[in-house]
């Protein structure tokens, strides 16, 4: 639109010239190309707008999140497969809840955790065959009217699953039990967590939730819903720490090399249970063959200090040997 002005930037279209307020000034200089002058919007692109902005040190800009070209010929010198999964459901048991939508971004990366090219996408939606509680729908955006009569392409989605070296999700036991349940082709994977592995905090954000994550890396999504999460997450990923000197999905496929140990917090205390819940452990009902007790896996070489951990914070008894187990890579965050 020709002569388009900022109003908040510039002068106005009243042909009496007021001086402008000190406040006025000061934006109208940290935008326009000369002090005091009306900014048209013709003069700059969005984006040369967002950069004066940010440069004015008053502002902080968040950019939309875009998603990258998927390639039919990944370039050489990333022989490693990758994919990014993660899921929508009617609530958080996977033995009682249904998924309603899965999202799929698998990406190619080298020995040296150095991402390459995305390879391929799939997104699906699928009918529960009950009710989408309102609290989802809130949460997701998804409802009934959308999954009706839907249900996912299992074919389309091995094609992207199944090439995989390491299944990434931002919360691996969470999905991973309801990615098993869907199909088979989840069960042999090595799966690795951006939640657990990847030391957010150290790494100068805030939190560990997705949203977080993405606000902190300068853009925005749409999210909670599946394919644009898996989107989000692997721009996260990309996140490079000067001080460790490498990036977070660096550091989350160094994590998912190691070994893993799944440790029992057997009958402890009842009044315990928040204290436990807070420190990552879940409840397991003591269903096919596992104790009914609290749970939560560590790496190797944190063991002792979990062990220790129990004994001082919840048992107060040195005396005590929580049950071990020894994982391999293919069998982390089941549930």
């Amino acid at each position: 639109m020709a002569a388009s002005q900022l109003d908040m930037f510039g002068r106005t279209n009243d042909p009496v010239v007021k001086k402008k307020s000190s406040r006025q000034a000061r934006q109208a200089s940290e935008l326009g190309p000369v002090e005091g002058q009306a900014l048209e919007t013709s003069d700059l692109d969005a984006e040369d707008m967002a950069r004066r902005l940010e440069a004015s040190g008053r502002y902080r800009i968040l950019r939309k999140l875009s998603h990258p070209d998927v390639v039919s010929s990944p370039r050489p010198g990333f022989p490693r497969r990758g994919v990014i999964i993660d899921t929508e459901t009617t609530g958080l048991n996977y033995r009682t809840d249904k998924l309603i939508e899965i999202g799929a971004v698998a990406f190619t990366f080298d020995e040296d955790a150095n991402l390459g090219d995305i390879t391929g996408v799939y997104s699906g939606l699928q009918d529960p065959g009950i009710p989408i509680p309102a609290l989802i729908t809130k949460l997701t955006g998804i409802n009934d009217a959308m999954v009706a009569g839907q249900s996912l392409d299992l074919l389309a989605l091995a094609k992207v699953v199944e090439p995989a070296d390491l299944v990434i999700a931002h919360n691996a036991a969470f999905d991973r039990p309801f990615c098993e349940k869907l199909s088979a082709m989840f069960s042999s994977k090595a799966w690795a967590c951006s939640v657990k592995e990847i030391d957010w905090q150290g790494r100068g954000f805030e939190g560990n939730k997705l949203g977080y994550l993405i606000g902190q890396s300068g853009h925005f999504h749409d999210g909670h819903r599946a394919v644009d999460d898996c989107y989000a997450l692997l721009e996260v990923l990309r996140h490079f720490d000067s001080v460790q000197g490498k990036t977070a999905f660096a550091e989350l496929y160094a994590a998912s090399q190691r070994a893993q140990v799944r440790l029992w917090a057997e009958h402890s205390p009842f009044d315990m249970k928040d204290k436990l819940k807070a420190r990552g452990y879940r409840w397991s009902d003591g269903s096919e063959g596992r104790p009914k007790s609290w749970w939560t896996e560590v790496t190797d070489d944190a063991l002792e200090d979990e062990i220790n951990y129990l004994r001082t914070e919840i048992y107060h008894r040195a005396d005590v040997e929580p049950l071990t187990v020894h994982l391999t890579a293919t069998e982390r965050f089941k549930s």
